[in-house]
């Protein structure tokens, strides 16, 4: 374990389980501060772009599954599906920082879940993001 994830879990960071595409994304991170879950994600060399810095795929992926994430916890149901992400690139991430998504939940409803969510580097904003996810019967 690298010494930036040594200190992500003395800071009461866990590990969260993936597979698929995911898991070669990650790994992510997770917490609870405050009854608000957090997300972070180490940059390695494998999520550069051709100017080495954080490539854009990676940053829309981390705010979709940080969002979707929340989303599934807010509505209790264990299937959601990405209906809209709008995301907007303030500035670019650097390999080897810790992004970090503070997910905050705009409203709930019977089928929908509106979640925005900040992505920062160092107290940096990097991206800012909002999405909609469907909430799916289980099973589909």
């Amino acid at each position: 374990m690298t010494d930036t994830a040594e200190t992500l879990k003395a800071s009461g960071w866990s590990l969260v389980e993936t597979s698929g595409f995911l898991y070669l994304v990650g790994p992510l991170w997770e917490r609870l501060v405050n009854g608000e879950h957090e997300y972070a994600l180490i940059t390695e060399d494998k999520h550069h772009n051709r100017r080495g810095r954080v490539q854009g795929g990676l940053l829309m992926t981390f705010a979709d599954r940080s969002c979707g994430m929340t989303a599934r916890y807010v509505s209790g149901r264990p299937t959601m599906a990405t209906v809209q992400m709008d995301v907007h690139f303030v500035d670019s991430g650097k390999i080897g920082e810790t992004l970090i998504s503070k997910p905050r939940v705009v409203r709930v409803t019977r089928t929908l879940v509106f979640i925005t969510t900040e992505i920062t580097a160092n107290e940096r904003c990097i991206v800012t993001a909002s999405g909609v996810f469907k909430i799916l019967k289980d099973g589909t």
